[in-house]
């Protein structure tokens, strides 16, 4: 298929110089021969053969069409779809499959999306390289050494090679905006609230945030426009009206105000080359009249501290729910009638969970323990106000933050693993815009001179203006 625009390939759909049948196979063909890279878990085949045909059908009969009719997305195996599997790529839930369907995820098939499958990521969308999933690593297609980025690593992979027109991610510190600048796409998380979570199974509920992978800027805005919105299952999606964030964004923006946080670029584990290609972006824009001040960030080396406390008290609690009993995985290691009970809630967790997930269970409970609540989960809520409060008024000055979207561009399977804190520094670019609750993008920048590895550049605007970030994306 050579079409670059989906606006182009819905009109030829509803023309039928091409069918949704014939797109769909494209797709299914390009799975196949790609299935060495491990990005898809499952292919809803069936039923994407039968929405295909029964868009064909409506077109035939001269019937109008949804928005995305003719558009082929992929799904993050942590959004629920009624009579498909949801793993959230983790043993513990075991064959289990969904009674209902996401909030975002039914709004596109309302609109004649067709979701073809869903994608490997790290188990419960935690971590940063993908090697957490239970069902092994998702590899990069431009280096199969070299990790893709987490947790949404299908998901950007399955952008990256063409296995679906776009696709859907998480981003709970970061989850969509780093794999996107590994894999050299467009990653972008809206505002917390701007898309309902229902059906997103959780892990970090005051962070987590749907979000979507796109190879241009105008798919990024349509899709927006159509899962954002209120929802009565979710009260922390916010009642705010939609902008039409596609017309939005034919606008060119008018001579724009950035800040830059000082603090980002002298980070010594900022490496040169990306210093120097996002400098000289900067130098693009003050050259085009734009204007560009540092500014001072007091904060940046409290950021991973607060949102890895923050988060991990979220995990300790949203995974409670998983314990052998109701649903998924249960152990059949019980040795004890005696003590049976408890010997399944152990076990079935110890062995349904990975070492990562393990890992953030129990660092969020310990935050939440009697002696230490007030010394780590308390001062964490504090630091996290404070964060907040400087994004807010930063945002009264300026018209956006742009800062690295990752300190690298991809490294190597097995480089960070036996160090969880070097791991997790490599988020200390993305957590800000998820303590604040921003919307933030990452848009392709460079590449590593010496691996050919791509990454990106990093806006980050008030919240609630998701429409001027992605008007500046466009722009830039």
């Amino acid at each position: 298929m050579n079409y670059t625009d989906f606006a182009t390939l819905h009109q030829d759909l509803k023309s039928q110089k091409i069918s949704c049948q014939e797109i769909l196979r494209y797709y299914l063909n390009k799975i196949e021969a790609n299935k060495h890279l491990n990005a898809f878990l499952e292919i809803f085949e069936q039923s994407a053969v039968q929405k295909a045909r029964e868009i064909d059908e409506k077109i035939k009969q001269g019937k109008e069409v949804g928005r995305l009719a003719g558009m082929v997305i992929g799904i993050k195996d942590v959004f629920a779809y009624k009579g498909h599997g949801l793993n959230a790529s983790s043993k513990i839930l075991g064959n289990f499959k969904s009674i209902y369907t996401a909030t975002c995820v039914q709004r596109l098939l309302n609109e004649d999306a067709i979701i073809i499958g869903r994608l490997n990521c790290d188990e419960f969308a935690m971590g940063s390289s993908n090697e957490n999933s239970a069902f092994g690593n998702v590899l990069n297609p431009l280096n199969t050494e070299y990790v893709p980025g987490g947790s949404s690593g299908g998901s950007a992979v399955a952008v990256a090679v063409d296995l679906c027109w776009a696709s859907l991610g998480t981003d709970t510190g970061g989850s969509i905006r780093q794999p996107a600048s590994f894999c050299g796409i467009i990653g972008f998380k809206p505002s917390y609230g701007r898309i309902s979570r229902y059906g997103m199974v959780a892990y970090a509920s005051s962070f987590d945030q749907a979000g979507t992978f796109t190879k241009n800027i105008e798919d990024a805005a349509l899709l927006l426009s159509i899962m954002s919105g209120s929802d009565e299952y979710d009260a922390t999606v916010s009642e705010r009206p939609v902008e039409n964030y596609t017309e939005v964004i034919k606008t060119k923006p008018e001579k724009l105000k950035f800040a830059v946080l000082k603090a980002t670029l002298e980070n010594e584990g900022l490496a040169d080359y990306v210093k120097s290609a996002f400098e000289n972006k900067i130098k693009e824009f003050e050259k085009q009249g734009h204007t560009i001040e540092y500014i001072d960030f007091p904060y940046l080396d409290y950021l991973i501290p607060t949102y890895y406390v923050l988060t991990t008290a979220e995990a300790s609690s949203n995974l409670a729910r998983y314990d052998g009993i109701r649903y998924g995985y249960r152990s059949e290691n019980i040795t004890d009638s005696e003590t049976a009970l408890e010997q399944t809630y152990i076990k079935s967790r110890s062995e349904g969970f990975g070492k990562e997930v393990k890992r953030r269970i129990m660092l969020g409970t310990f935050v939440l323990s009697a002696g230490y609540y007030d010394a780590y989960y308390t001062k964490a809520q504090k630091a996290r106000r404070l964060i907040y409060d400087f994004l807010k008024n930063t945002f009264v000055q300026y018209d956006a933050i742009l800062l690295p979207t990752t300190p690298t561009s991809a490294f190597k399977f097995g480089e960070k693993t036996k160090d969880p804190v070097s791991m997790y520094l490599s988020d200390i670019y993305t957590v800000l815009a998820n303590l604040g609750g921003n919307p933030a993008i990452s848009v392709p920048l460079g590449k590593n001179p010496s691996t050919e590895m791509p990454f990106g550049i990093q806006i980050i605007t008030d919240t609630f203006n998701d429409s001027k970030l992605l008007q500046i994306a466009k722009y830039l």
